[in-house]
């Protein structure tokens, strides 16, 4: 009976050690996301994110599952991943569930609130670039292929395809537009766009292509080409 306790006590007492080693203080954080090669997730809503974010966060809503999973997926695992939400509980969460697919994480231990009551830095998100639905058709009739990227800063895929993008952008066979999704809400629901990235490709203003998710160059050509 003695051993069974003793085992008993002894991965209660393991499992909190670990719980404590993967939560850090608002000054251990952010003593730690100045460092280089680090990765930043704010695990809250898009209302909750467009608040107030801490700089150089990505997003990826834990409430949202498929999001959530799907966004994290490029995220990279040789890089440590410093998760925060409004008072730790979510991030706690997502930060186990990260650890689970092989990701360094840690969480913020009383999240925003605490890093707020702390006097640290918050980031809002600027209403420069908004778009009317008149300068968006403007934008799509500019040429006669016009391909516009939807998407956000805080958004990891998008990250990953910045290069494929500036590539494409170099070889001058479509006119291409970025359109920030955290600020063109209005856009995003007019355009039915469910999910950065998400392109939309037009000829002479009318859509004749779109793709969510990753791309690649090769993908991009071979629809330009088709549509010529």
């Amino acid at each position: 009976m003695i051993r069974p306790l003793f085992t008993i006590l002894f991965l209660g007492i393991t499992l909190l050690v670990c719980a404590q080693q993967q939560d850090l203080d608002v000054n251990q954080f952010q003593l730690k996301i100045a460092e280089q090669h680090v990765q930043l997730l704010d695990v809250r809503t898009i209302g909750e994110y467009n608040s107030g974010y801490i700089k150089n966060a990505f997003q990826a809503d834990w409430t949202n599952q498929v999001q959530f999973f799907d966004r994290t997926q490029y995220l990279d695992k040789s890089k440590p991943v410093y998760v925060y939400c409004a008072s730790g509980g979510r991030s706690a969460a997502a930060t186990i569930a990260l650890r689970e697919k092989g990701f360094i994480a840690y969480n913020l231990s009383g999240g925003m609130i605490a890093w707020k009551r702390a006097g640290k830095p918050v980031e809002g998100v600027s209403m420069a670039g908004k778009l009317s639905a008149t300068e968006y058709k403007r934008i799509i009739d500019q040429a006669d292929l016009v391909l516009v990227d939807f998407g956000a800063v805080w958004c990891p895929p998008c990250k990953k395809m910045e290069p494929v993008v500036a590539e494409l952008n170099k070889k001058k066979i479509v006119s291409i537009a970025n359109v920030d999704g955290a600020v063109n809400t209005e856009l995003l629901e007019s355009s039915k766009v469910e999910a950065f990235p998400t392109f939309i490709l037009y000829k002479k203003g009318k859509e004749v292509w779109r793709k969510q998710g990753i791309v690649t160059l090769a993908e991009f050509e071979s629809v330009i080409k088709s549509t010529k």
